[in-house]
């Protein structure tokens, strides 16, 4: 059996290459260049010229074959244009999870392919088990701190049967401890950061290689506007129903974001000092107020700190939403902010993704899971049910900073992914 491994240049893809050619198999490595733009990449950060060579000594040191393959035209075409295709309209995605479904194991399985591979494997963590009938399994990695079965929420099971993860079982200090003692070269490196074999970016100069600055208003949302808010009262009476009582447009509406656009501000002349020189200011809102002024609301997603440059608060400033169409930015204060928290997210039926199609819920149907909104996030229990509008979820707390755009993954009891979905609107 010929296995390629994906080799990065990173401890986790080095080890996984030493324990396949350990275990006797016929391995290669092939590194992949996905990106040759620098701009808006922090030097010295996952440099792809650095990252090679340190692959190839890698392979060098195991003693396997080493080559090298350009994918940079196909992850631009179908991961960084859609990538800044999201942002453009408001929504915030995961090119890393894309980056693995159109990617990894896709586009580098062809070139593995013609290599005579049978098998891709990474250095992921996560594990794999095939059932008697062939169906294959994802679950998540045995190191709670390390999992990453949420990159990989897209896959196909065609393409989980040629996938192979070696470190799943595996705990990050005893990968380590396998790199140092075989003297890899990789084995002090630290962890890639940022974008998928992008590196470490400053988002918004990156993202103006194809979106447009405009400056425009970032608006505070006061914690009374929600007293006034008929649908945020709404919402709260709704979220305590049990979900069969609840209709398709009930829970179209809790999934809706709230829509800020009703805070308008008028201005005002007034005379100041003893000139009396005449000058404008904005008339005071119970409901906000301007805080300041940004460089694009495309450039700013939901639950964001930092970027905001606005000072005078007690607690810090967390976006709360975002118009890209009005280029406005709304923030609240403080990390208990009523317009971080919702309770009901939606993925649209044509976004739902069953990596195991078997256990795939009908329209009408109910069930219990364990769900991420984000890599890292604790998984949280929810309530999946199947409507005429969506595949809705339904949490048993409210959930912080829901954002559009991103993957949904749910998880079985026994720590199996069954499915994922982009979160609509």
């Amino acid at each position: 059996m010929k296995i390629c491994v994906g080799l990065s240049g990173g401890v986790d893809s080095s080890v996984a290459a030493l324990l396949l050619k350990r275990q006797g198999y016929d391995v290669f490595a092939m590194y992949m260049q996905n990106w040759h733009d620098i701009e808006g990449t922090l030097h010295g950060d996952c440099e792809w010229e650095e990252e090679k060579f340190v692959a190839e000594m890698v392979a060098r040191k195991i003693g396997i074959p080493f080559y090298f393959v350009d994918l940079s035209k196909q992850y631009m075409s179908r991961v960084a244009d859609y990538m800044f295709r999201e942002y453009e309209h408001g929504r915030t995605p995961n090119p890393d999870v894309l980056c693995n479904s159109e990617i990894k194991f896709d586009a580098f399985w062809e070139a593995a392919k013609k290599l005579g591979a049978d098998y891709v494997a990474t250095g992921h963590y996560c594990r794999k088990e095939t059932l008697p009938d062939g169906t294959c399994r994802i679950l998540e990695g045995t190191d709670p701190n390390k999992d990453q079965s949420y990159f990989l929420c897209q896959l196909s099971q065609e393409q989980l049967r040629h996938a192979i993860f070696p470190i799943g079982d595996m705990v990050k200090p005893e990968v380590r401890l396998i790199a140092r003692e075989a003297e890899l070269p990789s084995a002090e490196k630290k962890d890639s950061q940022g974008i998928c074999f992008v590196g470490k970016v400053d988002l918004p100069v990156f993202l103006q290689q194809k979106l447009k600055s405009v400056e425009g208003d970032v608006v505070e949302v006061f914690k009374q506007y929600y007293e006034a808010s008929e649908k945020y009262k709404c919402d709260k009476v709704k979220a305590d129903i049990p979900v069969a009582r609840l209709t398709d447009d009930d829970l179209a509406g809790l999934s809706t974001p709230m829509d800020y656009s009703d805070i308008v501000f008028e201005t005002e002349t007034y005379r100041s000092g003893k000139h009396h020189i005449k000058k404008t200011r904005w008339k005071e809102n119970p409901w906000g107020a301007v805080a300041g002024r940004h460089e694009g609301a495309q450039f700013y997603t939901n639950g964001q700190r930092k970027g905001l440059a606005i000072g005078g608060h007690r607690n810090p400033l967390f976006v709360i939403s975002t118009d890209v169409q009005r280029n406005v930015i709304y923030v609240g204060e403080g990390e208990d902010h009523p317009g971080l928290f919702r309770k009901v997210l939606r993925i649209l039926n044509d976004e739902v993704h069953w990596i195991r199609p078997d256990l795939s819920m009908n329209i009408g149907e109910e069930r219990r899971f364990r769900v991420r909104i984000r890599y890292r996030q604790p998984l949280e229990d929810a309530i999946l049910t199947y409507r005429s509008n969506g595949l809705f979820i339904i949490f048993d707390r409210p959930q912080r900073s829901i954002t559009a755009g991103q993957f949904a993954v749910w998880y079985a009891p026994d720590g199996e992914m069954v499915g994922s979905g982009v979160i609509s609107i």
